[in-house]
């Protein structure tokens, strides 16, 4: 069994919260361990606050989750002005921002951006974990 939601949220702060209480319902439902439960709150939590802060353009944040007993996969797009991937650096340890694309990437796996001037950005990312017994 699995859980697949496809949704679609107004690009505002409220649509963050809403998302985040969604996946972890879905995780619930498979018992996942709060500790990687928490990894994936904040890794989405991470990935919708950047569209809301950056995706310049965009309307929307659309949210693809699916979660099974063993891993979960999550993707975050937006149809803003974009972004070159490649230029962005680890965040700097004097400011208060910039860290959500380096907390993605140490919180979960297989992360992937994909970019395109005019047409908007995704961001896609998985974890694993034991099966709840």
């Amino acid at each position: 069994m699995h859980v697949s939601l496809d949704l679609s949220l107004p690009r505002e702060v409220d649509s963050v919260p809403a998302v985040r209480r969604l996946l972890r319902c879905a995780l619930a439902v498979f018992k996942v361990d709060r500790d990687a439960g928490d990894d994936l709150e904040l890794a989405l939590t991470e990935a919708c606050a950047n569209v809301v802060r950056h995706a310049t353009g965009a309307n929307s944040i659309v949210i693809r989750l699916d979660v099974a007993e063993d891993r979960c996969a999550i993707d975050v797009s937006d149809n803003g002005a974009g972004f070159d991937a490649t230029a962005v650096e680890d965040p700097s340890t004097d400011g208060e921002h910039g860290r959500g694309l380096f907390l993605i990437k140490a919180l979960s796996e297989n992360v992937r951006m994909q970019s395109t001037p005019r047409r908007g950005s995704l961001i896609h990312f998985e974890k694993a974990f034991a099966a709840a017994r």
